[in-house]
C-alpha cells in the first residue's frame, strides 16, 4: 500500500478446524450390540460402548478389574500410563455376569487364543476390529465404524444427556479439557438444539 513500504500488513492466521469424529446414533449403537451371534462377540463391543475404552485398554482388562458390587471397571495404565475407574451399567453387569458362567474366562476378561507354549493370552488386537467390523457389516451400516467410534460415541452421547465436560474428561483419561471439548462440536446439545431451517419453512402436519 502506499506510504507503507517498510511495513507488511498481517492477518491473523486462521486455525485448521479438526475432522470431527464419526458418531453412531443411539439405534445404531442398538444395532450393533444385537448383531453379533455369539455373547462374547456382543460383550466387547458393550463394553466399548458402556466404558468409553480404547481397544488397548480393553485388550489390558482383567477379571479382577471387574467390579460387580461398586458397579465400577479399573482401567489399568490408560494413555499416559494414567488409571480411572469407569461406572458400569446394570444391562451390561448382567451381561458379563452371564458371558463369565458361560465363556469361563482366565485371568483377562476376553482371552485369546494360546500362545505356543499353551499360556493364556489377551483377546488381539486385530481380532477385537474384525468383530467390530465383521458386525458393521452384517447389520449393514454405511458409516465408516471403527472400535474407536463406540468411544466418540460413548463421549458424544454422555454430553447430550447433560454429563458435565470435566467429568466426561475424567470418564476417556484425556489429559486435557480442550480434547474433551472437541465433542462440543459433535453433540446435540447447549442453548438450543441444531435444527435444520428448511423443517421451519415446510413445518410438520399435525393430525
Amino acid at each position: 500500500m502506499l506510504g507503507m513500504n517498510d511495513r507488511r500488513i498481517s492477518l491473523p492466521q486462521i486455525e485448521r478446524q479438526k475432522k470431527l469424529p464419526v458418531v453412531m446414533s443411539a439405534a445404531e449403537v442398538r444395532l450393533m450390540l444385537k448383531t453379533p451371534k455369539y455373547l462374547k462377540h456382543r460383550m466387547i463391543l458393550a463394553v466399548l460402548y458402556d466404558c468409553g475404552l480404547r481397544c488397548f485398554e480393553l485388550r489390558k482388562v482383567e477379571l479382577r478389574d471387574v467390579d460387580f458390587d461398586r458397579k465400577m471397571l479399573h482401567v489399568r495404565e490408560g494413555k499416559g500410563r494414567k488409571d480411572r475407574y469407569v461406572p458400569l451399567s446394570e444391562h451390561l453387569i448382567r451381561g458379563l455376569k452371564t458371558y463369565i458362567k458361560v465363556d469361563v474366562p482366565e485371568i483377562w476378561l476376553f482371552n485369546g487364543q494360546p500362545d505356543e507354549a499353551g499360556e493364556v493370552t489377551a483377546y488381539s488386537q486385530r481380532g477385537i476390529q474384525w468383530v467390530v467390523k465383521q458386525t458393521k457389516k452384517e447389520a449393514g451400516l454405511e458409516k465408516p465404524i471403527t472400535t474407536h467410534t463406540f468411544r466418540h460415541s460413548y463421549a458424544t452421547h454422555l454430553l447430550e444427556n447433560g454429563l458435565d465436560l470435566v467429568s466426561i474428561k475424567e470418564l476417556l483419561g484425556h489429559s486435557c479439557i480442550e480434547t474433551t471439548m472437541l465433542y462440543l462440536h459433535v453433540a446435540k446439545s447447549g442453548r438450543q438444539k441444531p435444527f435444520s431451517p428448511l423443517d421451519k419453512l415446510y413445518p410438520p402436519k399435525r393430525g
